[in-house]
């Protein structure tokens, strides 16, 4: 038994350790899981660790978090072309690799049918996070990765339940497939209803509430992405889904405190993959995996040679997407957070073969992440796919709040129809106690006179009473425009 001592030791140990093995996977061109996890397999020879119970509770909410943080740095425009092609990955992707995966792993690891798919499902989904810290700052084909932006975001559900739907089935033969089926539907249903509603109510609570500092707006919006998937969860519906779906909502809305809840969900997420993937390093003991070394070679290479592109090409058949694009999808199929917690989910519901199934999950989780983890950039590369303007990251600023205060700093976007273009601020009728404090304008930061005249595409930071939010971007926007769809590389 550890000391309380020592318990907090490990895990500043694991915090420090795991933030100073990203610069090393930046380096190396490897996902930062790989680091994690064979960290936490290196400290498994000082502390021994099986509780799997409170790993999947702890990998849990990491997803949640992660979900969250990915959903609110989704842009809308740029995903909503792609819908088709992500949603068609995110369920018949998945259904055909858990199918191929799973005829593979069944002879190669001498499993029962229904436990070779339960295989098959734990790895069926991809792993965003992963596929982003690989490409690092490279610029892909905007449709490419806003495509698996979208599919790795709303994959996972599809994983989830297919990988409770094999455990029931294991357990309960005589389980309806047509009631497995009509299942499906109303999680997926229910998700997405719920994390839209959720969604609206967090942003609706988050606009008019009153706190007394800006730093607890980050916690509230945690704590509402937490309530929507056990909500979700609660109700029959897809949690994950519902999270995803509601941070989509969120990080496209009018969100006062934006910059805040972005930066702190950030750093929050990067910490929930830390502790996630070093506990999950510590459930696996490298003596175990090399009893599945050979097995997890071959299901490897199948996963990524043969199943995942057969997915891929059958899913978009009917989507406009040439070879090159469908390769580089096939390939960017990483394997990170999702199947390594899945794993645990038959080991608690006792499943013979269960920890077979999670060593060989975790052997291929690592071989995909070192193998195509190392390899993507390049192969971006090799097939002319970079390159491409994307938009930069666009500074922000925010009031810090040290009260109960009705002031806020909103940030305005100027389009090529408002009324303020070519209109010098002296000219510009804004309600009392309203102020343009900043101009940003190609990368530069202007600092506003009388006399400086507002120019499309310009992003201004506007000091205003609260009560004055709505008129403000009448007098700067006019009408709402609609923003026109994003035009994506064919």
């Amino acid at each position: 038994m550890l000391s309380l001592e020592m318990l907090i030791f490990l895990f500043s140990a694991m915090l420090i350790v795991g933030v100073l093995a990203t610069k090393f996977s930046t380096r190396l061109g490897l996902p930062a899981l790989v680091l994690f996890l064979l960290i936490g397999m290196g400290l498994n020879k000082f502390v021994f660790f099986e509780n799997v119970e409170l790993t999947q509770l702890i990998g849990i909410m990491a997803l949640i978090i992660i979900l969250f943080e990915g959903g609110t740095q989704t842009k809308w425009e740029q995903v909503r072309p792609v819908l088709g092609a992500a949603g068609s990955l995110a369920t018949l992707g998945v259904l055909l690799t858990t199918i191929l995966t799973g005829f593979a792993a069944m002879y190669i690891l001498d499993l029962s049918l229904l436990e070779g798919m339960l295989f098959g499902a734990i790895v069926g989904s991809t792993d965003a996070a992963a596929v982003f810290s690989v490409l690092g700052n490279k610029n892909i084909n905007t449709k490419l990765t806003s495509t698996l932006e979208a599919e790795s975001g709303s994959n996972d559900p599809m994983a989830v339940f297919l990988t409770v739907s094999f455990i029931e089935l294991i357990q309960i033969p005589e389980t309806s497939i047509w009631s497995t089926i009509g299942s499906f539907f109303i999680q997926m249903g229910l998700g997405l209803l719920i994390g839209l509603l959720l969604g609206k109510l967090t942003v609706m609570l988050i606009n008019n509430i009153k706190l007394d500092t800006a730093g607890l707006y980050p916690t509230l919006a945690i704590g509402m992405a937490t309530a929507t998937y056990f909500l979700a969860d609660f109700l029959g519906g897809s949690g994950l889904l519902a999270v995803y779906v509601m941070a989509v909502f969120v990080g496209n809305s009018d969100l006062m405190y934006r910059f805040s809840i972005l930066r702190f969900n950030e750093g929050f997420a990067w910490m929930m993959q830390i502790v996630m993937f070093i506990l999950l390093g510590l459930l696996v003991f490298p003596s175990q995996l090399t009893e599945v070394f050979w097995q997890g070679i071959i299901l490897s290479i199948i996963l990524m040679f043969i199943a995942r592109p057969i997915a891929v090409f059958i899913s978009m058949v009917f989507m406009k997407y040439n070879v090159k694009e469908k390769l580089f999808i096939s390939w960017a199929g990483l394997k990170g957070a999702v199947p390594i917690v899945l794993a645990t989910y038959p080991i608690i519901a006792e499943v013979d073969n269960s920890d077979l199934i999670f060593n060989a999950v975790f052997f291929v989780v690592l071989i995909s992440a070192l193998v195509q983890g190392s390899t993507l950039s390049w192969l971006a590369t090799k097939l002319k796919l970079t390159g491409y303007k994307n938009d930069p990251t666009k500074p922000s600023m925010e009031l810090i709040n040290l009260g109960n205060t009705e002031a806020e700093i909103m940030e305005v976007r100027i389009f090529s129809q408002s009324p303020a273009v070519n209109t010098s601020l002296i000219d510009i009728e804004l309600p009392d106690e309203t102020l343009i404090i900043g101009i940003i304008r190609d990368k530069q930061v202007i600092t506003p006179t009388g006399n400086s005249v507002i120019l499309e595409n310009d992003i201004l930071y506007v000091l205003s009473n609260k009560k004055n939010r709505e008129k403000s971007k009448k007098v700067l926007l006019g009408q709402k425009e609609k923003k026109k769809p994003v035009k994506t590389e064919a």
